[in-house]
């Protein structure tokens, strides 16, 4: 199968790839997991086969979607009350969801083709449902969900294929909408997969991983991760970063990841995993069985990225999230097992083991 995850979990493929970085040096860390000295893994929870995304409430509990694409078995919404709780699942009925994110009480759930808000959890289930968006690209995948700094969510929306011209500007695009699901805007357009999406802490500079298209052969760009600019057009499927007249005046990517690695999660760390990560962009590769790390240096008004491997040992990695407490938390989709980095005790950091 061709792979193109956030082309939207609906169709998955193996195709691996050399990665685009020098080996790093990785030493045993827990849990099965390679990553750098001064971390160590545990196992947080097991959540279900096919964990696809992660947001945590006030109460620091953890929220997760489970998305199958072709097999919807364990589709919905889990919650897990504490490390090594069992997930209790509290929203089925959505094909798909990835998107999760919680707003002033409510959790917002993006899944194919709508948007939809829950709120009045009672232990057990939500007693209040409200569908906030249809669409906004009929039978399109939704993908994850941020919260802007001006109050409005932020989604990716796959294209509905993988290297014809959509009909619809809204697909392969990023959109934005107010928290009921009024006034959807287009943010940012000709972006075949947008997947990930995370705004640099105190700013609204938000970096996304992009998946490319997957028919150009020897041709085939790595998948990206970069800032996106409000009203910017970054051309798909006609520009892949491979320059001349149909790329002039696109942006350049942040960095360029492994080619057909199913870009998924973000997660920006601003020290909370100690100084050798440092500021970084954490991306998983569901394809390649490896997380990335995006060194981030500030250049003008844009980044600069460096790319080095940061985990591996995790099958398809694909939902990651900073725990409150500053430690990381990366799932397995393929066995839903979560697991838990943070500085090791010789180490500092505010989430020691």
């Amino acid at each position: 199968m061709v792979l193109a995850l956030a082309a939207s979990l609906l169709v998955l493929a193996g195709c691996g790839s050399a990665g685009t970085a020098r080996p790093a040096s990785l030493v045993d860390i827990g849990a099965g997991l390679k990553g750098p000295a001064g971390l160590k893994a545990s196992v947080y929870a097991k959540g279900p086969a096919t964990t696809a995304a992660f947001s945590f409430d006030r109460q620091g509990r953890l929220w997760l979607t489970a998305a199958g694409l072709e097999a919807h078995a364990f589709d919905g919404v889990y919650m897990v009350a504490k490390p090594g709780a069992q997930p209790l699942k509290v929203v089925a009925g959505l094909k798909d969801p990835l998107g999760l994110a919680w707003y002033a009480g409510r959790l917002y759930v993006a899944s194919v083709g709508r948007v939809d808000s829950y709120g009045g959890f009672n232990g057990h289930r939500f007693t209040e449902h409200t569908k906030i968006l249809s669409g906004p690209v009929a039978g399109g995948e939704n993908n994850l969900l941020a919260m802007a700094p001006d109050g409005r969510f932020v989604m990716g929306v796959t294209a509905t294929c993988d290297h014809c011209t959509p009909t619809s500007a809204l697909s392969g695009s990023i959109v934005s909408f107010r928290p009921d699901g009024s006034d959807l805007r287009l943010y940012a357009r000709g972006i075949r997969a947008p997947f990930g999406l995370a705004f640099m802490p105190g700013t609204s500079e938000l970096l996304a991983s992009m998946n490319q298209r997957d028919d150009l052969g020897t041709k085939t760009p790595g998948d990206w991760l970069a800032l996106v600019r409000e009203g910017e057009n970054w051309r798909f499927p006609g520009c892949y970063g491979q320059g001349g007249t149909v790329c002039s005046g696109v942006p350049r990517p942040t960095a360029v990841l492994d080619p057909h690695a199913a870009a998924g999660g973000v997660a920006i760390t601003t020290g909370q995993l100690g100084a050798s990560v440092g500021t970084s962009a954490l991306v998983t590769e569901w394809a390649t069985a490896k997380v990335q790390r995006v060194a981030l240096k500030k250049n003008g008004s844009s980044y600069e990225g460096s790319v080095t491997p940061f985990l591996t040992g995790i099958a398809n990695p694909l939902a990651i999230a900073l725990a409150p407490t500053g430690s990381l938390l990366v799932g397995d989709w393929k066995s839903g097992e979560i697991y838990r980095i943070g500085v090791s005790s010789s180490g500092r950091g505010r989430d020691s083991f």
